[in-house]
């Protein structure tokens, strides 16, 4: 069989274009052999040679055999789903097989780089001797099977390792994110994600799983990361398939990932989300590509007969990363409502928690027993009227009349078909007289424990609404500038809210707008142990739903419902529905683009149907429902938000 290199080599044009660097990634095994994996190193990064790239990738852990939990393995709360067993027997065996910066193994890597006149990045297991600095580490001991200190020698650091063609190690950067396995062995970084400037580029480097929440790599791109070279060591697809390709568009960077051989993919992704290089997990090779830091040009060299050229305008770094409607990314964030981000929310389910404890008081909270119990499910349903104006109002209350469904999520300003109507003052005060038209018509014909989320325009401001029996409960302000609405106040609070179903009470956030768009607005909201996300928008580009909803509800583990006025995006192609996935016979217009119910891969203890299937690949897989046509209903699961997976 041939390798994906040689396919790569034969079968794919080479084309050449000024200004653009070819970036090659490798996927290899290792073994207990220090000396052997070394040899391995030199075998990939002389094949990858072959193809002349400026940069190779190499994986996660390339100088021992160490691996995560057995394949699937996860964890509900604190129960362990499989058996787990720790590579190493204790931290000395760890420490021996550690590397030091000016051992024989990096500068044999060193040389290589000498030699083939390219950068390299390595990720390799360091020794860092601050012993003083030290907490005791305690483990067990798989011969022993007694817990025991065994903390004698110093810090041992996960580190991806960049050399320059001449041979200089120009930058490190420390794992961030350790599982609760590395954690017994290795100690994460606490700095700030740096990047580094090169004649190729600016570049930044992520290892294992860094990529699988947008922290680090927003840190990075901040820092004017234009290429993130990802090394990973992973069994699970979630990083290829979800989070690789998030990463790219919402930094708007092209994402490198080099991993093991394994259930994992290694691949590089454009900065719109598309795979241009991608090897099969099972073997051994190298897969590359042509790509232009200065533009999104990219020319794809994998391990199939094909090979694809796209050009586009766009520069490549977050700083110049533009939404359709103009409105400039770095211009969005709001850094001041981030800042509270780690701390504890406020116990008083009544306050707007985060970013300031002001008090938004439930009108309808009921005083029964069910008022702290998490509902296992909840009904919600998207209704998207075609209709505008009045009558887009009398279609509405007509199916809430005709349907029982728990909560009904509308797009944002859902009886408005052209919302650039909205930039005329005029206008709006039709709009806001539309809106207390809407808000007293639809409260007259909900049924108790029964809500309807939207946006509309009150007292000037553009604002999400939850509205029930009792009228408006809830309001969020916008929170993030977009430039289709320019003329609305800009909110500073975040509303969480307590919201009693007859079965339990669930708590939820809304974002209109742009501003489910932005992780870390979401991560606020997560942090304040919501269930359930209510998005009323307005969909400007595919990604939205086939990366960023996905993502957001994968790494903080919502419930997100999102409801879209349906556009059509030409020579766009929207998320494949999973054979795998509970919501699989939904059907899809292709180039269509809406909204989605996002639903939680579920603990099988809680309810005989969620007895896990065999392994598919994922371990924490969001279960999605497309948006299709008027009416989309499902039965979401607002428990599962409360069970949280140990990502690895």
């Amino acid at each position: 069989m041939r390798s994906a290199l040689t396919l790569a080599i034969k079968n794919s044009p080479v084309i050449w274009k000024i200004y653009t660097m070819r970036v090659a990634v490798c996927q290899f095994a290792t073994t207990s052999n220090p000396q052997e994996n070394l040899a391995s190193c030199i075998r990939m990064i002389t094949k990858a040679a072959l193809c002349q790239p400026s940069l190779i990738v190499l994986p996660q852990y390339c100088n021992t055999h160490f691996a995560q939990s057995p394949l699937g393995h996860t964890f509900f709360g604190d129960e362990q789903t499989h058996s787990e067993q720790a590579y190493y027997v204790d931290h000395n065996q760890a420490w021996y097989d550690a590397l030091t910066l000016d051992g024989s193994f990096l500068k044999e890597v060193a040389e290589q780089a000498i030699k083939n006149r390219c950068y390299i990045v390595v990720n390799v297991t360091l020794r860092r001797d601050n012993v003083a600095d030290l907490v005791d580490i305690k483990v067990n001991s798989i011969e022993s099977k007694t817990t025991a200190s065994i903390k004698s020698q110093g810090d041992i650091s996960v580190t991806s390792c960049l050399f320059c063609p001449q041979g200089k190690l120009i930058h490190q950067a420390d794992k961030h994110c350790l599982s609760a396995q590395e954690k017994q062995f290795f100690t994460a970084t606490k700095n700030t994600a740096q990047v580094i400037t090169t004649p190729l580029g600016t570049l930044g480097l992520l290892s294992g799983s860094d990529s699988m929440n947008f922290l680090a790599p927003r840190a990075l791109a901040l820092s004017g990361a234009q290429l993130l070279c990802n090394s990973i060591n992973s069994d699970t697809l979630d990083q290829s398939n979800l989070h690789d390709p998030a990463r790219a568009v919402e930094n708007n960077v092209f994402v490198a990932t080099a991993n093991k051989i394994g259930s994992g993919q290694s691949q590089i992704v454009s900065n719109d989300g598309r795979v241009l290089a991608k090897l099969n997990s099972t073997e051994e090779g190298v897969a590359f590509t042509d790509i232009d830091l200065a533009s999104s040009c990219a020319t794809a060299k994998t391990d199939t007969k094909k090979s694809t050229e796209k050009s586009a305008d766009s520069n490549i770094g977050f700083n110049n990363k533009f939404r359709p409607d103009g409105t400039h990314i770095i211009k969005q964030r709001r850094p001041e409502l981030y800042l509270e981000a780690d701390s504890a929310p406020s116990p008083n389910i009544y306050q707007t928690l985060t970013i300031r404890h002001t008090e938004q008081v439930e009108a309808a909270q009921p005083r029964n027993s069910t008022v702290h119990k998490v509902p296992v499910t909840a009904n919600v349903a998207i209704f998207a009227t075609y209709k505008a104006n009045e009558h887009a109002i009398e279609d509405v209350c007509q199916y809430i009349e005709n349907n029982v469904t728990d909560i009904i999520q509308l797009p944002e300003l859902f009886f408005v078909a052209d919302k650039t109507v909205t930039n005329d003052e005029h206008q709006r005060e039709r709009i806001t007289a539309l809106s207390r038209q809407f808000i007293a018509q639809v409260s007259a014909v909900l049924r108790p424990f029964q809500y309807l989320c939207t946006s509309l325009i009150i007292d000037g401001k553009h604002q999400a609404v939850l509205i029930s029996k009792q009228g408006v409960v809830a309001t969020q302000q916008q929170l993030h500038f977009c430039q289709r609405y320019q003329w609305t106040d800009l909110g500073d609070k975040l509303a969480i809210i307590a919201l009693p179903l007859e079965q339990g009470t669930i708590r939820l956030a809304m974002l209109t707008a742009d501003d489910a768009n932005i992780a870390e607005i979401v991560n606020v909201a997560a942090l304040a142990t919501i269930q359930v996300l209510l998005v009323p928008f307005d969909i400007q580009e595919p990604s939205e739903v086939d990366y960023s909803l996905l993502t957001r509800a994968a790494e903080n583990r919502l419930c997100i419902v999102a409801a879209s006025r349906e556009k059509n995006f030409a020579n766009e192609v929207i998320t494949d529905i999973d054979s795998n996935n509970i919501y699989g016979k939904n059907k899809v217009k292709v180039q269509k683009s809406t909204g989605v119910i996002i639903n939680l891969t579920t603990d099988p203890s809680l309810l005989p149907q969620w007895r896990v299937p065999k392994f598919n690949g994922y371990i924490n897989q969001p279960l999605l429902k497309l948006q299709y046509g008027k009416i989309t209903k499902a039965v979401i699961h607002p428990i599962a938000a409360c069970t949280k997976y140990q990502l690895f």
